[in-house]
């Protein structure tokens, strides 16, 4: 299983590169972003054009806000009282309409959070469902560590960090352009130079300080889902565990994943220190270069002829402008920390998005299956589907091991009919359940070909696995699943056959215990249902679903 996988591994094994903030990070976001913003006029789109339109407001509150202060400086040094009040006034005004607008562009950010984890969640339930590709991920494919954690955790922490970003992101083009235009008006050239020079500088600084963050902070969300499939694995299988006496070796196993992603942590920790001193630097020197910039106009003469009054309102206002511009330039460097979380959710969330989308298209040439007039939402088409004489037609057969190519079955031919019980024997590791693996469409031959010949479903074929499955939800969803809605009618009819069916098999108890059909509840059925147990209730839904054929993998005697 993928989510199994050893977690001392670090990032880049088995010959992939270690992520980077590169060329693949940018078409794996675009990528994402496609999905995030999919149409006009998607929720998405229309949130983000919304902030957009809040966003510039605020700055244009803000302008207005920053140069109160330049005319408290004017008033009070003419001492004009009424300019006072009615100052006083307006700034009150303004910080009211701008508390209210930051507000509303946190809302919005918010919101964006949820719409676009609702669609990138959606879109790669969408391509994990598809098929087998679910059973392809976690069963054949080793490369892609906990698909699980990457689905729900992942994309949760890209799409808030990606959601905290956006005002200042979509923002920060107009404020630049405005800012940069009035300190040049303010300064001259040699304002927006020298904090051009500042932010670059200060930019390419954090690139080299960045780059070996991302690939480490893969590592640690790789060893984050191992461990937690570790304490997982413990949960699902405390009975035989306990049977072992597993405590102390377990403890230890934990113990050690525990200790791999602790290590990991730590290393990161290290190499986010000196992106910290480097952001943090360039704050404090952003606040001193502002004043280095206004102090060279003034000390060069170009304000001579002002009164003190008028140079304090001059100065406090210039202040402002290439203070902001300086704050927009350091907030975008600010940024650099949260670029690396969103860079490592990318790769991870990009790379799994790129699995999904080929194992989809992955046809497997050797299998056919009939097509089937029921669906799996229990409705029915209008006709029963075409009685077939024969269920699977094997022809020159060879099947080998996906994972290690070990040869199990060579040139079988077989043909399942209706009226024929086919018991298929054979030592531990010969290739039993590997042949029902592939009458499902699960493993794809070497060679040969495998037709089902009759649709999958009610009335059809049904597959009956060693261990079953069984979903959350009531008793009811168990013995009709994998049907929605209940078949073939509903009521009190359908009940009386569900608790005939229980009955056959041997599971009257489990009606009290579930508190009846439709009660919901709460717990894992693997938890309160023996190995005998589920197997019966497996077999009760059989004889509800009714098909004309039915595939099982038998446990050993004994079981």
């Amino acid at each position: 299983m993928a989510g199994g996988s050893a977690g001392a591994g670090g990032a880049g094994a088995g010959g992939r590169p270690a992520p980077q903030l590169d060329g693949l990070f940018l078409r794996r976001f675009l990528r994402l972003q496609a999905v995030l913003f999919s149409g006009w006029p998607s929720p998405g789109a229309l949130m983000f054009l919304t902030l957009l339109c809040v966003a510039l407001l605020e700055q244009l509150v803000i302008y207005q806000v920053g140069v109160i202060p330049s005319q408290y400086y004017e008033v009070l040094g003419n001492k004009d009282f009424s300019g006072f009040k009615t100052l006083t006034a307006i700034a009150l005004t303004l910080i009211v309409v701008n508390s209210t607008l930051k507000s509303f562009d946190q809302f919005i950010c918010n919101m964006m959070y949820v719409s676009w984890r609702k669609s990138l969640t959606e879109y790669l339930h969408s391509c994990y469902f598809q098929g087998q590709v679910y059973y392809s991920l976690h069963v054949l494919r080793e490369d892609i560590d906990n698909p699980d954690q990457r689905i729900s955790q992942d994309v949760e922490r890209f799409c808030r960090q990606l959601s905290s970003m956006a005002s200042k992101l979509i923002i920060s083009p107009f404020t630049l352009a405005y800012y940069t235009y009035q300190c040049f008006q303010s300064t001259g050239w040699l304002g927006p130079v020298s904090i051009f020079g500042y932010f670059i500088i200060g930019t390419m600084v954090n690139k080299v300080l960045m780059s070996p963050i991302v690939s480490k902070l893969v590592q640690q969300e790789k060893l984050e889902g191992d461990f937690r499939f570790k304490h997982m694995q413990i949960r699902v299988n405390a009975e035989p565990a306990a049977f072992y006496r597993a405590g102390r070796v377990e403890h230890m196993r934990t113990d050690r994943r525990l200790q791999s992603l602790l290590q990991t942590q730590r290393e990161l920790i290290g190499k986010e220190l000196w992106l910290y001193i480097g952001i943090n630097t360039f704050d404090y020197l952003g606040s001193i270069l502002s004043y280095v910039v206004i102090a060279i106009p003034i000390f060069s003469g170009v304000y001579g002829d002002l009164s003190p009054t008028e140079l304090s309102a001059l100065v406090s206002k210039n202040a402002f402008v290439s203070i902001y511009l300086i704050g927009c330039f350091s907030q975008l460097i600010d940024l650099f920390s949260t670029v690396t979380d969103v860079a490592g959710y990318t790769h991870r969330i990009g790379e799994l998005q790129e699995t999904l989308l080929s194992l989809g298209r992955k046809k497997n040439d050797n299998y056919s299956e009939a097509k089937a007039s029921w669906d799996l939402d229990g409705s029915h088409s209008g006709e029963d589907p075409v009685p077939r004489d024969t269920a699977f037609l094997l022809e020159q057969v060879t099947l080998s091991v996906p994972s290690s190519g070990k040869l199990l079955i060579k040139d079988l031919s077989l043909r399942i009919s209706q009226g024929n019980s086919v018991m298929i024997v054979g030592n531990t590791g010969t290739g039993k359940t590997s042949l029902l693996r592939v009458l499902g469409g699960l493993w794809e031959s070497t060679r040969g070909s495998v037709k089902m010949l009759t649709c999958f479903g009610p009335r059809g074929v049904v597959f009956l696995p060693q261990r079953p499955f069984f979903t959350d939800g009531s008793l009811r969803e168990q013995v009709i699943y994998p049907l929605k809605e209940i078949y073939p009618v509903s009521g009190s009819a359908d009940d009386e056959r569900i608790v005939r069916f229980l009955e056959l098999a041997g599971l009257t108890d489990l009606l009290v215990r579930a508190g009846g059909l439709d009660k919901r509840v709460d717990w894992n059925w693997y938890d309160i249902l023996s190995p005998g147990e589920m197997q019966r209730l497996s077999f009760a839904r059989l004889f509800y679903l009714q098909p004309k054929y039915a595939v099982a993998a038998l446990l050993p005697r004994g079981t």
